[in-house]
């Protein structure tokens, strides 16, 4: 179902400048721009076109988007390795490019975001007993998106 007042282009090369400043104005992944070039209306074979255009002029890189998107999710929303994969693959991002993202990640400042974030919750959760408590962490950690060693770990050599 389309919106009512939906853009339909049906020129390639106006939808090739629409696409342009569209992957300019932030790194996209080639299936965020087939999907708005459908939206647009545009047909299958033009759409590969302007996406080949697009890569040729380095408009489109997806490698440059993976490790932006990997890099902005962890630095601005504290997300853990699992959870900017699963958003890579939600975005059609290929294996390789998201290990490549992944391993961007400085491990130090990885470990250190996930010690803060396991702070600052544990400054928020009123339970007594120890065991509770702890399991309350490690699901707190895990929702972000972080691998339970790396969480056990951190709460082994932590009094949190």
């Amino acid at each position: 179902m389309e919106r009512p007042n939906a853009i339909k282009i049906t020129d390639e090369k106006v939808a090739l400048a629409k696409a342009e400043s569209y992957c300019a104005y932030q790194e996209r992944s080639q299936q965020e721009v087939r999907d708005k070039l459908y939206e647009w209306g545009l047909w299958t074979d033009a759409i590969e076109h302007i996406i080949s255009q697009l890569i040729t002029d380095n408009f489109l890189n997806e490698e440059r988007f993976a490790k932006t998107y990997a890099r902005s999710k962890f630095n601005q929303k504290q997300w853990g390795k699992i959870k900017i994969k699963q958003g890579l693959k939600l975005k059609r991002v290929p294996d390789v490019l998201i290990k490549k993202a992944l391993l961007d990640i400085d491990e130090d400042d990885y470990l250190s975001t996930l010690t803060h974030i396991l702070e600052k919750k544990a400054s928020l959760i009123k339970e007594k007993d120890k065991f509770k408590r702890r399991y309350k962490l490690q699901q707190y950690a895990l929702s972000r998106g972080f691998e339970s060693d790396a969480i056990s770990g951190i709460l082994k050599v932590s009094d949190l």
